[in-house]
């Protein structure tokens, strides 16, 4: 058993994407059968793995040996490498005709999700510009939420709580996307892409594509990456100092 521990051990990576593919099964199947597909499988997969993250300390469920692949498998280095790759599926005849709507969506969903969290930030006791700033940039995508308090010197706790904020959030787009996506037509490329500038939270928008319409991921995957980028270049800085004018 030692034996076979070591060997787990030293292939982390490989037993990740195993402990990974086990995990969209064993969703996948609840899903189908117990929730009759009304909750889709990657929701269940990233619940599940919030639940056994608690159980690890810094790093999740990486810092156990066994799972130390997790820390790769999960790092920046693959999530980027998924972003760009999905995205690498998009026609660019498609991509052309999301235009002005596709720009105002990006700006229209980064203020206004901005406002929003920051707001909840604010009635919950948290009423300084730097602590409104980065749980509202939270709220955009649990990205933003610490490249902008690290940027602000927010406290530990602020940052924690933009980043739960996000997690929240691409728990809830990836949930309800496909239960909505009828109702507000969102079935071709068009929509596709102004639901993902709008929502942003590209791990959200793309698991709630892939429940929806596995055809519309790089779409809204596409304006899903632009909306980070956009988050990260304006909440730390112009509506930063627009708060900062309001609460001052």
């Amino acid at each position: 058993m030692e034996l076979f521990n070591q060997i787990l051990i030293k292939n982390g990576l490989i037993f990740a994407f195993l402990a990974v593919g086990v995990l969209m099964l064993i969703t996948n199947l609840l899903s189908r059968y117990f929730f009759k597909n009304k909750i889709p499988g990657v929701a269940l997969a990233i619940g599940a793995a919030l639940v056994l993250a608690y159980f690890g300390n810094q790093h999740g469920i990486a810092d156990f040996s066994l799972f130390g692949g997790m820390a790769l498998l999960g790092g920046a280095m693959f999530r980027d490498f998924t972003i760009v790759a999905t995205s690498m599926g998009a026609s660019f005849n498609e991509l052309k005709k999301a235009g002005v709507a596709g720009v105002i969506s990006l700006f229209l969903g980064v203020v206004v999700t901005f406002f929003i969290g920051g707001g909840i930030g604010y009635l919950m006791g948290y009423r300084d510009a730097i602590s409104f700033t980065t749980i509202g940039a939270g709220a955009c995508t649990y990205i933003v939420g610490p490249i902008t308090g690290a940027s602000l010197g927010a406290p530990s706790e602020i940052i924690a709580i933009s980043v739960a904020a996000g997690v929240i959030k691409t728990i809830f787009i990836t949930i309800i996307t496909p239960i909505i996506a009828k109702k507000i037509g969102l079935d071709n490329p068009l929509t596709a892409m102004i639901f993902g500038g709008i929502v942003g939270t590209t791990s959200g928008v793309a698991a709630g594509l892939a429940a929806t319409d596995p055809k519309l991921v790089p779409y809204g995957a596409l304006t899903a990456t632009f909306y980070t980028g956009l988050g990260v270049m304006i909440c730390p800085t112009v509506l930063y100092f627009i708060v900062k004018l309001i609460l001052n």
